[in-house]
């Protein structure tokens, strides 16, 4: 179900326009439950994601037990710090009264209630973010979303940052954005991109390391943040997706005919 009405989330409704995705679709509500634990024990935050992973490698190495794939991006999105739906619990639990999760159908995503109103995600004026970005970019390009009508400045330097690890994703060294984007550019990417890194003073004489405050920043500059960064996504990440995408519904026979031509 998607099309141009604006349904507003409502607990009152069983399928609205998402928080996330912005898509007019059915959400499933979830209900939530307060399991008991020791009194001593702490909240499990993942602070360190390397460690945790190879922590639970070495458990099923220790163990003997085969890795069914699944686990890995679990804690990789428990690192993020977004609220997910995680595994089932035997231990005694009682539901948490006026705490609801909906999730979304279309993007999977979820979104947490306390009595009529949506807590996570934050309402965000950002452009809606490219589907095809890492989590951990993804997570903070929604924070500068949340935080850029009270503090553009700070939402421009997370932004800096989104780009930077962006960068670092599609290969580069991360260590100066121009020179990455230079790179990306000889890769495909459009060289107008360098001129908005110009204007946006990315890099040059005043510029700023990413995720550092540059005191000139305003919520223009963050605008045209969020949107080079989903221009860059696009462009690297979700084009070649789709024509991968297209190219593995090619028949065997084309397929090779396409190979043979091109002499591989």
């Amino acid at each position: 179900m998607n099309n141009d009405r604006k349904v507003p989330p409502s607990t009152t409704l069983k399928a609205f326009n998402c928080p996330h995705c912005h898509t007019l679709t059915t959400q499933h509500w979830r209900n939530c439950l307060v399991t008991f634990q020791d009194k001593e024990k702490l909240p499990w935050r993942v602070r360190d994601l390397e460690g945790e992973i190879e922590g639970y490698k070495e458990f099923l190495r220790e163990q003997r037990i085969e890795d069914d794939g699944t686990m890995e991006p679990y804690i990789r999105k428990r690192h993020t710090g977004v609220p997910i739906i995680g595994s089932k619990f035997e231990n005694y639990s009682k539901t948490l009264v006026n705490v609801d999760v909906s999730e979304c159908y279309n993007c999977g995503e979820i979104a947490l209630w306390v009595g009529e109103k949506i807590v996570w995600p934050a309402e965000s004026v950002a452009p809606i973010p490219n589907v095809d970005l890492p989590p951990d970019i993804l997570a903070d390009y929604r924070e500068a979303g949340e935080i850029v009508n009270s503090s553009p400045r700070g939402a421009a330097a997370l932004l800096r940052l989104c780009l930077q690890n962006l960068c670092i994703h599609l290969g580069e060294k991360g260590k100066n954005i121009n020179d990455d984007i230079a790179s990306l550019v000889s890769k495909g990417l459009d060289p107008r991109v360098q001129k908005m890194l110009d204007t946006l003073r990315i890099f040059g004489n005043n510029a700023v390391h990413p995720g550092e405050i540059d005191l000139r920043d305003d919520r223009d500059t963050a605008g045209k943040l969020f949107g080079l960064i989903n221009l860059v996504a696009d462009v690297m990440i979700s084009q070649p997706k789709s024509v991968d995408e297209l190219y593995d519904r090619i028949g065997e026979g084309p397929k090779k005919a396409i190979e043979k031509r091109d002499g591989s």
